[in-house]
């Protein structure tokens, strides 16, 4: 008898914006977000010990030269000189400019670091002419802490990217996955591991759509959507009935594009919602398992992080999840790559301190500990594309993470190469 199939399901959703979606794409929606996005960062920044005395750019602006001042903005623009780096900001009521100087590298660096949108603390000195010259830059971040733990030896598997219907989709590997849940693949020491699994966890991209690329339909083996969720519901069936799966849409998916997406709609993954009992939510979203906090999203804007911020790279997907933590946010760059609802409210504000933060989209497993979160970025069950192979980026797909809730360590299993 499998261990996990004597404990009972301990699930609650603490974040899910599949029912609170409501933007019409007006002037209004898109102030009220950026304002919800600002007034919510701010507070978490004026939490911090080193920006809770901070003051509005108004404040900075009618002090005397040479004053010290402290405020929280958000960065509008951003232009670098061989002296330094020239921030545009501003909050609520006013905006100005800020000047980061090269000489001071560590700072030179943060200011690199910054992405445009992104609401931070500005620590600086008032220039005679009305400039700030910055001495710090302030993140939100977290904060250091002990994660949450459960009190039983039971694990999720984390996986993400399966994109069925491509002809990419590593179906062996994938049913490798399916018959070690089951029990009957791997030794003894990997079928014990199995017999704790409790939770899988899909990250979006269940199947890889239709038409959400150029010459997509050369690389389809299936080309339609609704056949795509009737072969992944098939695959998702096979998954013992005593584990409780949680998924989440990304951008293959049959969902609205923009960020926050809502659940996939029942109307396009009928054979998904019928082939068993699963918890089908927004992405991003937040739950908790046995008080484990984990916080899920698929991952498109981990392709603007890569391309904007100095030292990142598609090999290590888990540093530019870590980036986000920092921003405390989980797509700070409004109008690059990924699409954006504006949104009353701004549901991709990480308020919440996950103590799993769990993302897909870029086909690389790889795993880390930030400040007493665990991040990790399941990888694929695709082998490289065409597109992939384009840019230079080699996948390595079939892996599983699998984390036991009550040390937060994770356990990876290639299923590639047989088990």
């Amino acid at each position: 008898m499998p261990y996990a199939k004597e404990v009972e399901s301990e699930i609650e959703i603490l974040e899910d914006p599949t029912e609170s979606l409501s933007t019409k794409g007006s002037l209004s929606n898109y102030i009220e977000y950026f304002q919800d996005r600002f007034r919510r960062i701010q507070r978490i920044l004026k939490n911090r010990i080193d920006a809770g005395d901070s003051g509005t750019i108004t404040q900075a602006l009618r002090a005397p030269p040479n004053s010290k001042v402290k405020f929280i903005c958000m960065l509008m623009e951003k232009r670098e000189s061989p002296n330094g780096i020239f921030l545009y900001v501003e909050d609520l009521e006013a905006n100005t400019k800020v000047f980061v100087p090269s000489q001071n590298l560590d700072l030179y660096r943060k200011g690199q670091r910054i992405v445009l949108d992104q609401v931070i603390c500005i620590s600086a000195v008032k220039g005679k002419s009305g400039l700030f010259i910055a001495n710090d830059i302030v993140y939100p971040d977290l904060p250091l802490r002990k994660p949450n733990k459960a009190t039983l030896p039971i694990y999720a598997a984390l996986i993400s990217d399966m994109h069925v219907g491509s002809k990419m989709f590593m179906r062996k590997a994938f049913k490798r996955f399916i018959l070690w849940l089951n029990g009957k693949m791997g030794n003894r020491r990997l079928k014990e591991i199995a017999s704790h699994v409790k939770y899988v966890i899909i990250a979006g991209d269940i199947v890889d759509g239709v038409g959400i690329y150029p010459k997509q339909i050369d690389e389809l083996e299936i080309d339609d959507i609704y056949r795509q969720y009737d072969a992944a519901a098939k695959l998702i069936r096979e998954i013992p009935e005593y584990i409780e799966v949680i998924l989440i849409p990304g951008n293959h998916d049959a969902c609205r594009r923009a960020l926050p997406q809502p659940a996939i709609p029942r109307e396009y993954a009928e054979p998904l919602y019928e082939a068993r009992e699963t918890y089908s939510l927004g992405n991003p979203c937040m739950f908790s398992l046995y008080g484990v906090k984990v916080l899920v999203m698929h991952g498109r804007s981990l392709d603007d992080v890569i391309s904007t911020v100095p030292g990142m790279s598609f090999e290590r997907p888990d540093e530019a999840m870590k980036f986000l933590l920092q921003c405390r946010h989980l797509a700070p760059i409004y109008g690059s790559r990924t699409l954006i609802a504006s949104e009353p409210k701004d549901h991709l504000v990480v308020e919440r301190i996950p103590d799993i933060f769990h993302a897909g989209h870029v086909h690389m497993m790889s795993y880390d500990t930030y400040r007493g979160t665990t991040i990790v970025n399941s990888g694929a069950w695709q082998e490289q594309t065409e597109y992939q192979r384009e840019m230079g980026h080699t996948p390595n797909p079939g892996i599983a993470p699998i984390i036991d809730l009550q040390n937060l360590k994770i356990l990876p299993i290639d299923f590639v190469s047989g088990i």
